[in-house]
């Protein structure tokens, strides 16, 4: 993972950029009534990259635009969030309008269906200069191409009189990215920032938000399906099932040791060039069994019950709670001013975490099969067998 220098304003003294608690989103027809996203909590402290990640449909996006204030009409929402200090949840419209853009913005999915198709690019992007900075026309245009030529497009001033459908995928996603950071927010909640970008291109976005961050130390929230760009730029990872958060950890540490069996199942599932050659293995990649529940109704159990090998009657009948499993050990400089939000605590929601050592009597997993307890960290995954180089070293 990329590293960075510490922002100017030291988390350890400051509260979290962005804090969410106990977040709950309902959407409400006349025919059914869904829980989109069922207590969620999470910190993000500034200069900070957390990474959001699960399958789709388990409340990311959701969760992201609750946070922007920019749900329907028929959505209700629940719980805290606080935007440096700032309650959001129940603000008015007029005050969520001054705060998005300015305090808090966000790089939108799809950026051909965010961009305005009829008004230039630099129109675009000096709109929310002129919105909430108040400069003119012409002022706003001229910053509009420092702008884009902050975000690595080449010939800006040219670019500033396209319109979108003159630009690449790639470039558009820079322009989303440019309107995002016009005002130097202190939240950038990027939702799938990548998406249908060949890998070229995905590199320099990334390089894009590691030099928001490093610079004007911007709080950043990426939601993505990618792990590879999540192990590439992100300093935590919060895991998202139906609607809840099930693991959050270092991300070094949750790549190394998950501790939910989802989670563990997220990895497994990722293919790795060579791999199955190498372990001789033949037939299907590993893959999460059932599919991601109706969140019609949100029972007083464990959602991920019904596709867990480790599930007993206790996860069908109890709702885990998200626990502690390791407290906060000494890390990097950035990292530690971060600890005081817990943020480097490893915390998982089950009541049969994946063990780290053998001796972990109250695991279904050693009840049944014991004689595998000695491949502790990896329970079931398959054994590697030692290559012809280890064998002779041996």
């Amino acid at each position: 993972m990329t590293t960075s220098t510490a922002p100017s304003t030291t988390p350890s003294t400051a509260p979290p950029a962005l804090s969410v608690r106990d977040l709950s989103v309902v959407f409400r027809t006349p025919t059914r009534v869904v829980h989109a996203v069922d207590g969620l909590s999470y910190d993000v402290a500034a200069g900070e990259v957390l990474a959001v990640v699960g399958e789709s449909g388990c409340g990311k996006s959701v969760t992201s635009t609750a946070v922007m204030g920019l749900l329907p009409p028929t959505a209700s929402v629940g719980g805290s969030i606080r935007l440096g200090g700032r309650e959001l949840v129940g603000a008015d419209e007029s005050e969520l309008r001054d705060v998005r853009g300015r305090e808090l913005a966000m790089i939108f999915q799809e950026p051909m269906t965010s961009l305005n198709p009829v008004l230039t690019i630099g129109r675009q992007v000096g709109e929310v200069l002129r919105r909430h900075q108040g400069i003119g026309r012409r002022a706003a245009r001229e910053r509009a191409v420092d702008l884009l030529d902050l975000v690595g497009i080449p010939a800006p001033a040219q670019r500033a009189r396209d319109y979108p459908h003159q630009l690449s995928g790639g470039m558009r996603q820079r322009v989303m990215i440019a309107i995002a950071i016009a005002c130097d927010p202190a939240v950038l909640i990027a939702d799938e920032p990548t998406t249908a970008l060949d890998v070229t291109v995905q590199a320099g976005i990334l390089e894009v938000l590691q030099s928001l961050r490093e610079r004007l130390g911007t709080a950043i929230v990426l939601i993505t399906h990618d792990l590879g760009v999540v192990a590439d730029i992100a300093d935590r990872v919060l895991v998202m099932y139906a609607g809840r958060g099930v693991e959050q950890a270092p991300v070094d540490e949750l790549f190394g040791t998950p501790r939910h069996p989802y989670t563990r199942g997220l990895l497994g599932a990722v293919p790795v060039p060579g791999r199955r050659r190498a372990e001789g293995e033949r037939g299907r990649l590993q893959e999460i069994p059932g599919l991601v529940p109706s969140l019609t109704e949100q029972p007083d159990r464990c959602t991920f019950q019904p596709r867990c090998s480790y599930a007993d009657e206790r996860c069908g009948e109890q709702r885990p709670a998200l626990r502690v499993l390791r407290a906060p050990r000494e890390r990097d400089e950035r990292q530690e001013g971060y600890e005081r939000y817990g943020h480097g605590r490893h915390e998982a929601a089950c009541w049969y975490p994946v063990p780290v050592h053998p001796e972990h009597p109250e695991h279904p997993q050693y009840a049944e099969r014991p004689e595998r307890s000695e491949h502790p960290e990896r329970p079931e995954r398959p054994e590697r067998p030692e290559r012809p180089e280890q064998e002779a070293a041996s």
